[in-house]
């Protein structure tokens, strides 16, 4: 996952982790804010002993209240985008909905109830800015070939909900020299998802198909633009 504020400027969270803390990015005016490690999705916590050992978090309260508390603190002049396993309940209960269950007939939110829980709290009683809530988990191509998962949810609020489980995230590029000969090796195509913000606001995301060749070129193959001040498609 690439963020993209204003133009050419990127962040890369490189080797950090942040589940339930926050990384601050006093050039950029940008807090990113991590969800709970380990999630799966839905009403029961994933590794529940490891959860306990390595972070003192035993229910789903208390991982709304460490998501909660590694926000607070956020400089006053910062964008939140919180980054998460799986987004938050909340977002639909179909099966192509951005945390849809498409794997059970009748579908199902299997959004994760502790990110909706420190998000409504964060709301509720600060000022901060949180545009953007950023996860995965959830596959685009949903289960038993039945189609297209939605990516993107934008809120009553404007906050952007962007799902960029893209899988699989990379392929070959393969090509026949001559007619009939078995085809060859030539690189991969490679997804990012690309966000930019300008002024604050979420003004463009992009699903970009990029192609890295063995000769070592590079170049955007294909882009799919979810959001251009409004969702598309």
């Amino acid at each position: 996952m690439t963020f993209q504020y204003i133009p050419l400027v990127a962040i890369s969270l490189g080797d950090e982790h942040v589940g339930y803390s926050r990384l601050d990015f006093s050039e950029l005016k940008i807090s990113v804010v991590g969800g709970r490690p380990f999630s799966c999705g839905g009403e029961h916590l994933y590794r529940r002993k490891l959860l306990s050992a390595r972070y003192g978090v035993h229910d789903m309260e208390g991982s709304a209240r460490r998501i909660y508390n590694a926000t607070l603190g956020t400089p006053e002049d910062n964008l939140v985008i919180l980054l998460a396993h799986n987004g938050p309940t909340g977002l639909g209960s179909n099966l192509n909905d951005i945390c849809g269950k498409d794997w059970s007939v009748g579908g199902g939110d299997h959004g994760d109830p502790d990110l909706a829980q420190a998000l409504s709290r964060l709301k509720d009683s600060s000022n901060l800015s949180i545009p953007l809530i950023v996860f995965g988990h959830m596959h685009k191509e949903l289960a038993y070939r039945a189609g297209l998962r939605k990516m993107i949810v934008v809120g009553d609020d404007e906050t952007i909900y962007l799902n960029g489980a893209i899988v699989p995230r990379v392929k070959p590029v393969t090509v026949s020299h001559e007619q009939g000969a078995a085809q060859q090796s030539e690189g991969t195509l490679r997804a990012f998802t690309l966000v930019e913000i300008v002024d604050g606001r979420v003004a463009r995301i992009a699903e970009t198909w990029v192609s890295v060749l063995k000769d070592g070129g590079a170049a955007v193959a294909e882009e799919l633009v979810l959001f251009d001040g409004k969702p598309l498609g």
